[in-house]
């Protein structure tokens, strides 16, 4: 007798299966005739089927409609309770309410084993595709976890975006790759979308893919931030061990990595290749100097055996409009008895081959090709002078015409008599660095006691291709002062990213940078090559290097050093202000013109909002310095405790004449995208809603408030105050504002006598209890301003607030106990999550800085008197090591220099809270007054910290009535 099932499959939806997993099992179970009533054949007829199949369908109906729409009002009604709860539970809940009419069939779930919860995200897709708009908008969408963000080269004309992006989102029961519509790039490039995030799909589409059967994809349109669980999520599914899915748009076959294009990333990147068992028959080789002379003369070429002595970093070459599988290139010099030569690894050969040849590994080479070498290619300086090096030829491998074979001989097999030169190497020591000259090639071994974070700057002005650099310290013994060494990554990212203090680091081929025509005591240091290589502690066995006598000198030495005593040297991130800006203004322009170089003021906030993460961009623009504030220890502790660092916010901006365009610099950046990145953030009242909040927060604070004794001095000229405050209030996280100068003019001062009471220092608790949004710190600030600055501080078009610094800003001593926290803080965010395990607690904000001291404030006008910026001052002294940051860079500078010697004197009450007495020095007021109401030029140094993070350091003032600066009119 024939099964329900069988009478009835062909027409059953497969939205019905898919919604009741039972329900074939209920039909398999069922002969057909008792349960409808109907006697059948074995084998019944056509007509006996259809009528089957009909009353079926009918029954069946009715028999799902109640249990359908009572499932259907279930979930509705757990969407509504999951939404009102603060935090959602990681498993993927109902699709819930949909804002288009869908048919049933179109919210098919994405098939698995019956009784397995569905993915949320599989139905969506699901609801996407069967609609006729080919969207979907839930309602109450989950939170999903960001599983990673990939990168890749787009298939579109030259005016459009350079890189596409996938991401591929993880809801708990399962993972879905989708597409980043275009528009939202933004998103990934200032670190708002990234791996470890938690967002919500608010709106996708589906794109069929017209040049296949069957092949369609999910596109994000719209997400907004999720707040993190309560308890940390399951970690996401990890990537199955197979190769790697292409990417979903276009013709590409793999992925770049996230931030730069010159690192290997993806499995298509063999990690190591075992040496090849192959008999070497020397008779039948052919010399490097035989090529040179003979290659002209010849199809196919006798097969090479040769050392690897030098190896480039990995070029990208592919650009949107052109459809190359695998554009790589890299370099190495090879080299046999008879000399050294380039050989260039092409294309798909680079995925295999490149991170299996280092420095020092034996290549049999055969069905390779000889060309004219390209003259316009970097070249390594050799380290043995007696060397003869063919410059006129290269060789070239490749896939095909001809397709190379490569050998890789084990250091065991290799024979005295073929002749392979040995790697040579020129390491020097921090004393000999002294008088080496001006980019001389070097090897340098040390160990590091400071490592900058990581970060990033632009190829080109408009491009989207970047440089990956790092600043580190490393010490040899032979000198008080360290190397001083920019890295820029090698092709090595392993190792790149796990430079720390207190690992043994070797630089190979760097070059000497120095300038003894500008200031002879500037100091020196070292950068990066094309072929450099970098080495660390765990990679150092095997290298060819390790029987250098330089090197074993600085292994016997590190052998006499107290571990304990470095380790108190040692800093890691942070704000590093070097190199320094030339003393010479015109020195500083010398590669461009001064038009190019100077940025007009008002535009500053553009110049901002165009940065991608962890970029760092120095900026010249001409300003006059209006007003100094100083922000106590006090202060900049708790800006480090994890609280959002503040900014200054200018009451009368309320009344003044500002645009909606510039009202958004208000305490934080404009919109990037508009909506969508607007969309994407927490839902909050608008920047002016903030700002009239923050009005009313600080008239009620200051009415109830006590203050200390306030004084006011004005200078002998008249046209500056200097100002002495006890206490103000700070807004946290959700105020993100501070008061106004105006709010430390001594018109506003209430005078109150002083007593011996620990409670003078700090406002009444009592009364700041009615101002939740605020808490009252104890400290003293002063700050200067110019008469210029009080007249027209209330008249300006346009105020940027980027005088705050950030946790991420402030260098802080290494804790080799939370190394791995560390390391991840001060690196660029992963393209793919990968939680651990062990998890730490601590904010980056928690560890000791190298000053803490606080920092200033600095109020740059414009000299059209309708624009200004706060910018901010880092003073970093107070640490240890004094050649960490050098006071005499900036000794030439009167202002910027006595900002950086200042000191500071500190008494604990009786609560122990820290009071500050700073007082501003005799020095710096009369070197802010020296420059008072006159035009400078003001170098900045900008860096975007991931979201809407942006730090804004004042590094050099220019005085334009010097000589050697040129008349700007």
């Amino acid at each position: 007798m024939y099964s329900l099932w069988a009478v009835v499959k062909d027409d059953l939806p497969e939205s019905w299966q898919a919604r009741c997993p039972s329900l074939k099992g209920l039909l398999l179970s069922f002969p057909a005739a008792p349960a409808l009533g109907l006697v059948c054949t074995p084998q019944p007829e056509a007509s006996t089927k259809a009528s089957l199949r009909v009353l079926f369908i009918s029954v069946l109906n009715a028999v799902l409609a109640g249990p359908l729409l009572a499932r259907k009002k279930e979930r509705k009604q757990d969407g509504v309770s999951a939404a009102r709860s603060r935090h959602r539970s990681h498993a993927a809940p109902p699709l819930g309410a949909v804002s288009r009419s869908h048919t049933a069939a179109g919210v098919a779930a994405g098939g698995g084993p019956p009784g397995e919860e569905a993915s949320w995200l599989r139905r969506l897709s699901e609801e996407a595709r069967s609609g006729w708009r080919l969207s979907a908008a839930p309602s109450e969408p989950p939170a999903l976890t960001v599983a990673a963000v990939e990168r890749y080269l787009a298939e579109a004309p030259p005016a459009a975006p350079r890189y596409w992006y996938d991401v591929t989102l993880a809801d708990g029961a399962g993972q879905e790759r989708c597409y980043l519509a275009p528009r939202l790039s933004r998103l990934v490039q200032r670190a708002h979308l990234h791996a470890g995030a938690r967002v919500r799909l608010t709106r996708c589409s589906y794109l069929y893919d017209e040049r296949r059967l069957r092949r369609g994809l999910l596109c994000v349109e719209a997400l907004q931030p999720a707040s993190p669980p309560a308890s940390p999520p399951a970690p996401a599914a990890p990537r199955s061990r197979g190769r790697v899915p292409p990417p979903l748009r276009g013709e590409r076959r793999h992925y770049l990595p996230l931030w730069n294009n010159e690192d290997p990333y993806g499995d298509i990147w063999v990690a190591e290749r075992p040496p090849a068992r192959v008999d070497v028959d020397v008779s039948k080789l052919i010399s490097l100097g035989q090529l040179e002379t003979t290659w002209r003369s010849r199809i196919h070429f006798r097969p090479l055996l040769v050392r690897v002595l030098h190896k480039s970093r990995l070029r990208y070459y592919g650009k949107p409009e052109k459809k190359m599988d695998m554009p790589y290139q890299a370099y190495f010099e090879v080299a046999d008895g008879s000399g050294m030569m380039s050989m260039v690894l092409w294309n798909s050969l680079c995925p295999e081959w490149y991170n299996s040849i280092n420095v020092g590994t034996v290549l049999l080479l055969e069905q390779y090709a000889v060309k004219d070498s390209y003259p316009f290619k970097t070249q390594p300086t050799p380290r043995d002078p007696q060397m003869k090096r063919f410059t006129t030829i290269e060789i070239s491998l490749n896939v095909r015409n001809p397709p190379t074979k490569i050998s890789i001989i084990s250091e065991e097999m290799v024979k005295a008599e073929w002749g392979l030169p040995e790697v040579k190497y020129q390491f020097v020591t921090r004393t000999e660095l002294n008088d080496l000259p001006n980019n001389h090639s070097c090897d340098v071994i040390g160990l590091v006691t400071f490592v900058g974070r990581v970060q990033r700057t632009r190829k080109k002005e408009d491009g989207e291709d970047f440089w990956l650099y790092r600043w580190a310290h490393a010490i040899d013994g032979t000198s008080d002062k360290p190397f001083i060494l920019e890295i820029f990554a090698t092709s090595q990212p392993d190792v790149f990213e796990r430079i720390h203090p207190m690992t043994y680091l070797v630089c190979t081929q760097m070059r000497v940078v120095r300038d003894l025509s500008e200031n002879p005591s500037h100091t020196v240091y070292l950068t990066t090559s094309n072929e450099s290589q970098i080495f660390i502690t765990g990679w150092h066995k095997g290298q060819p290097y390790t029987k250098d006598t330089k090197v074993k000198n600085f292994i016997q030495w590190t052998r006499t050093q107290s571990e304990a005593n470095q380790m108190r040297k040692t800093v890691i991130g942070g704000y590093y202000p070097f190199p320094r800006p030339p003393n010479n203004f015109l020195k500083y322009c010398k590669n461009n013109k001064v038009e190019s170089v100077l940025k007009a003021i008002g535009e500053l906030g553009e110049e901002i909002e165009g940065l991608h993460y962890r970029e760092h961009k120095r900026i010249a623009i001409q300003g006059i310095i209006s007003a100094i504030r100083y922000i106590s220890c006090s202060s900049a502790a708790e800006d480090a405790s994890g609280v959002e660092p503040v900014q200054k916010d200018a009451q009368t901006l309320e009344s003044s004449p500002v645009s909606k365009q510039d009202d958004v610099h208000k305490g934080k950046t404009r919109s990037l995208q508009g909506t969508e990145l607007g969309s994407f953030r927490e839902p909050s009242c608008t920047p002016r809603e903030q700002h009239q909040h923050q009005t009313q927060l600080s008239k009620k604070s200051t009415a109830k408030r006590r203050t200390l004794h306030k004084s006011c001095t004005d200078t002998e000229q008249g046209t500056t105050s200097v100002t002495s405050v006890s206490s103000y209030p700070y807004y946290t996280r959700s105020a993100k504002k501070k008061l106004s100068l105006n709010e430390f003019r001594h018109e506003d001062c209430v005078q109150e006598q002083a007593s011996s009471d620990s409670s003078q220092c700090c406002a009444d608790q009592g009364e700041i209890n009615d101002t939740p949004e605020t808490e009252e710190v104890a400290r003293t600030c002063i700050s200067w301003q110019s008469e210029l600055w009080a007249q027209v501080k209330d008249k300006l078009m346009k105020y940027l607030h980027h005088g705050a610094i950030f946790p991420e800003s402030i260098p802080c001593k290494f804790d080799y106990m939370y190394k791995d926290f560390l390391m991840q803080q001060y690196n660029l965010h992963a393209a793919v999550h990968q939680p651990k395990e062990t998890r730490t607690d601590k904010s980056i904000g928690e560890f000791k800085s190298t000053g803490g001291l606080g920092y200033y404030e600095v109020t740059v006008l414009g000299i059209n008197h309708d624009v200004a910026i706060d910018v901010a001052f880092l003073p970093l002294f107070g640490h240890e090591d004094p050649h960490l940051f050098p006071v005499e860079e900036v000794e030439n500078d009167p202002l910027l220099s006595c900002m950086s010697c200042i000191s500071c004197q500190q008494k604990a009450t009786g609560t122990g809270t820290l009071c500050d007495v700073l007082p501003l020095s005799n020095e710096i007021v009369k070197a802010a007054m020296d420059l008072d109401g006159k035009h400078v030029v003001c170098i900045l140094d900008v860096c975007h910290l991931g979201d809407d993070k942006v730090e804004v350091f004042l590094s050099k003032i220019y005085k334009t009535v010097e000589a050697d600066v040129p008349d700007p009119v």
